[in-house]
């Protein structure tokens, strides 16, 4: 029965103390979040650390939970702001990353992922495949801060655009435009690249 509830009574029943209903909104929310984290950062492993770490910080701040916000609201500001931490540090300190060549500068431009095992399509098609999504993944990057967390969190966690206006504290129209702009920059971007959209 309390899969049927919302975000906001299952909240409050863990504050309470019930743990089941943690349960429920984790699996209600975690696929969201971690698409949302994994477009942040790029990184499926390191999103999977980082989305650890977010259930973690909403567990030891529930009791500050508000039941008049929206829950995904309050989840979707400790994830953005948990990413943005991420990345502050990491301009500080230089990860090895999975998609960095194993021999920079070397004629083979094959990287750690590479060398996963896969059910991926065939390697002519796996390579436009990782092309495409490379180029992608680097307009996202380029976008300011503003625009990209607007997509990230309108494109992958599919949140409407009031919700996302409080997450960032800005205007809805404000949040529409910065998606707006962020979609035109994206095209563009893209087009410039060759990915015909």
């Amino acid at each position: 029965m309390l899969e049927k509830l919302t975000d906001e009574k299952l909240m409050a029943r863990f504050q309470k103390g019930e743990i089941h209903a943690f349960e429920v909104l984790l699996t209600r929310h975690r696929r969201g979040v971690f698409n949302f984290v994994l477009r942040f950062v790029g990184n499926r492993d390191l999103a999977e650390d980082l989305v650890q770490d977010i259930f973690l910080r909403l567990v030891a701040a529930a009791q500050s939970f508000q039941r008049r916000s929206k829950f995904t609201t309050w989840l979707y500001t400790i994830a953005r702001n948990r990413c943005i931490d991420h990345h502050r540090k990491k301009q500080h300190r230089r990860e090895a990353s999975l998609d960095r060549p194993l021999n920079p500068g070397g004629e083979s431009e094959a990287t750690l992922m590479d060398r996963l095992p896969s059910n991926a399509p065939a390697p002519d098609r796996q390579a436009d495949n990782h092309r495409v999504r490379d180029r992608i993944r680097g307009a996202i990057e380029k976008l300011c801060d503003e625009q990209r967390d607007v997509f990230l969190m309108r494109e992958e966690a599919g949140l409407p655009f009031d919700e996302i206006a409080r997450i960032v504290g800005a205007p809805v129209n404000t949040v529409k435009s910065r998606m707006r702009y962020a979609l035109q920059s994206l095209r563009v971007s893209l087009e410039t690249q060759g990915v015909e959209l």
